[in-house]
């Protein structure tokens, strides 16, 4: 099977459902003519013209709020972020309206709207550049979100969320963009495409000892965790990735603690109100005599983003903070 970046994936899901639909539009800054901040969009502008991929000014404010109005007009807007961290500029469009639209409305409004971009740390560029506001939105009852750690999951994902007929806010990570994974070619999938359900978590790993719950580019950091815990202390760990963290798929990660007995959610996130807690009191709440131990999480260093890069590497999970936690309980 084929190897394709995280970029690649995106982009080819990108295209296909601008080929799929004709409503489909991609707006934000510097997604057209510059290809992307991240080069996400690159090529598309050339084949599907200006109508199709917008260039914004940087407004997040207006050209969201644009979107949202487009979306309840019958389009289905794909949004460019260049940083998660520029969302916090248009929460009234995002929180208050796009959530709402569709309950206020006694289901007669749709907001089919995607907004995406890389919503993380790690990348050295300052405290208001680095956020990770996933536990945010995940709050905000209409809104869904998603955090595909893989090119497989990004395509397959990306895809349902743009035919999805409510908000979807789709966290990337800048440094998974140049990651490789296998992706099949549509030729290859029964049914002709790639198309991943939202709320439907995905063992990375199977395992015995110990569930390592992660989202996002923590899951790679579980994975790593999870070989150096085999081969060093012959703990086998299984690891989940949530994929979808509203909606959450529940089934999944109570049935690999209860198989484990033991559990670690990793994010990077601030610990604080994070996506971990939420999980952690759910098993404790709908697993707790399953438990052979407490449940425990790792998050990044509760305080702004360092910008010093040694520094701010060991902000953020690594393999080994888990493998010493997990430990602990093993």
């Amino acid at each position: 099977m084929r190897k394709i970046t995280y970029r690649k994936a995106l982009n080819e899901a990108l295209d296909e459902e601008l080929a799929h639909d004709d409503m489909v539009v991609v707006i934000g800054e510097e997604v057209a003519e510059y290809n992307g901040a991240y080069k996400v969009t690159e090529g598309l502008w050339e084949k599907w013209g200006d109508k199709r991929l917008i260039d914004a000014p940087i407004s997040e404010a207006g050209f969201i709020g644009m979107g949202i109005g487009a979306s309840m007009l019958g389009m289905r807007p794909v949004m460019e972020l260049m940083f998660f961290s520029f969302a916090y500029v248009a929460f009234d469009q995002m929180m208050n309206n796009a959530s709402s639209v569709r309950y206020m409305s006694g289901g007669l409004i749709n907001c089919p709207i995607v907004v995406r971009g890389p919503a993380n740390g790690g990348t050295n560029v300052g405290a208001t550049h680095s956020h990770t506001p996933e536990n945010i939105f995940a709050n905000m009852p209409g809104l869904k979100v998603v955090s595909p750690a893989t090119a497989y999951d990004a395509k397959g994902l990306m895809k349902t969320a743009i035919r999805d007929n409510d908000p979807v806010f789709f966290m990337e990570n800048t440094m998974l963009y140049g990651m490789e994974w296998e992706v099949p070619e549509n030729s290859e999938i029964e049914g002709g495409e790639l198309i991943i359900p939202l709320g439907k978590a995905d063992i990375k790993r199977e395992g015995t000892d110990i569930s390592l719950i992660a989202h996002g580019r923590a899951v790679i950091t579980a994975l790593e965790a999870a070989k150096i815990l085999e081969s060093e202390h012959k703990i086998n760990a299984e690891v989940v990735d949530l994929r979808s963290i509203r909606p959450l798929d529940e089934e999944t990660i109570l049935n690999s603690v209860k198989k484990t007995n033991r559990s670690v959610y990793i994010e990077e996130n601030k610990p604080f109100c994070g996506v971990g807690a939420q999980i952690s009191s759910m098993i404790m709440e709908k697993a707790f005599d399953y438990l052979d131990a407490p449940v425990l999480r790792i998050t990044s260093v509760d305080s702004p983003a360092f910008y010093s890069p040694p520094v701010e590497k060991r902000q953020l999970p690594y393999p080994e903070m888990i493998v010493e936690k997990a430990l602990t309980i093993c």
